[in-house]
């Protein structure tokens, strides 16, 4: 059964950066596409960043384009999400998740597809 854990979470002033991460233990991180979302309080959860099973292909929602890159280390069973610029309404708990239906070449920001996930790291952004 693969678990997630999502580490790198914490207080930022606004224009800083952080990087989380997602680390896979249990099953292969390679089999899988991941994505990373967040969850303010109070809203949905809504997708962030996906990434493809080989890092050939990646998403991101407009919200964070150019500001946010997603990478992965597929011999460290790891997933990043880098953090540039950070905004007040960044503020969430994100969480990292895997695709569980083994596609190539491909990743959804959509939480449908998505079956295991992290318990999610809080990101606040304030000064």
């Amino acid at each position: 059964q693969l678990q997630l854990v999502e580490s790198g979470g914490g207080l930022v002033q606004p224009g800083g950066s952080l990087r989380l991460s997602c680390a896979a233990s249990g099953s292969t991180l390679e089999l899988y596409a991941i994505g990373w979302f967040r969850q303010a309080p109070g809203k949905e959860r809504e997708g962030v960043s996906c990434i493809s099973r080989s890092g050939g292909f990646t998403n991101y929602v407009d919200s964070v384009k150019g500001r946010f890159t997603i990478s992965r280390d597929n011999a460290k069973n790891t997933v990043y999400l880098q953090m540039n610029s950070l905004k007040p309404e960044d503020t969430a708990v994100y969480y990292c998740a895997a695709d569980w239906r083994l596609v190539s070449g491909i990743c959804t920001t959509s939480k449908g597809p998505y079956k295991y996930w992290g318990q999610g790291t809080q990101v606040t952004v304030s000064s």
